[in-house]
């Protein structure tokens, strides 16, 4: 438990999700149950400071529904920038990320990830999640996300920021009419995903300010610290 009153969780997969109710005025937090997705086995201790990371990976046992969604979210990225690649599940993902983060600059990066998750999830599928979202009270969800895969895997906060934050938000506002804020923290690779709350400006977004990890391999060949 943070100070927040958020309980953390171990897995990219399985979020702990919190709701957070006004009951007489005073805003209360309810602790949601998540439906179980890839099994995650710690390896390591975790040891992080401002700017570089020691690595310290999970081991993620991903199972057949898992790998079916990682694969289609690879292939539809693959397709949106034109940069295919033979390799499957979570490694096909990662490297169809870095390649599209080699060849473009941040704001087509964006573009081109927006475009994926688009092509990824069905237009009738996201009617039925934004009508049902209409016809209930909008009130501030909180998923809080202890380490996340995607980051731990890439190793690059420009990564997280244009292949990821930047273009999630866009995308879920866009598509279902709902503002959310991606938080991350790059010490201990958590993430907070703040639904209902507006993400702040890009050049407020302490995010996209933060200096990459000095292993990201990205970094060190455009020698300099950051790579957004």
């Amino acid at each position: 438990m943070n100070a927040n009153g958020l309980q953390s969780y171990e897995s990219f997969t399985v979020p702990i999700i919190h709701h957070r109710k006004k009951t007489n005025g005073t805003m209360k937090l309810r602790r949601l149950r998540p439906s179980v997705g890839a099994e995650v086995i710690k390896s390591g201790a975790d040891s992080y400071r401002t700017g570089t990371v020691t690595p310290s990976k999970n081991v993620y046992r991903d199972n057949f529904f898992d790998r079916l969604a990682i694969n289609h979210l690879s292939q539809c990225i693959q397709a949106a920038s034109g940069l295919r690649n033979k390799t499957r599940g979570y490694d096909g993902l990662v490297e169809a990320a870095t390649a599209v983060s080699r060849n473009f600059d941040s704001a087509q990066q964006q573009k081109i990830v927006f475009q994926a998750l688009q092509n990824a999830i069905p237009g009738p599928i996201l009617l039925l999640v934004k009508k049902a979202e209409g016809e209930e009270k909008r009130e501030k969800n909180v998923v809080h996300i202890k380490k996340c895969r995607f980051l731990e895997e890439s190793n690059c906060v420009g990564m997280c920021t244009n292949l990821c934050k930047i273009p999630s938000q866009t995308f879920i506002m866009n598509s279902l009419g709902m503002p959310v804020n991606m938080v991350p923290n790059f010490d201990d690779m958590s993430c907070e995903m703040i639904f209902g709350e507006h993400p702040p400006s890009q050049s407020e977004d302490p995010a996209l300010n933060y200096p990459c990890y000095k292993s990201c391999d990205l970094s060190q060949k455009k020698h300099h610290k950051k790579c957004i």
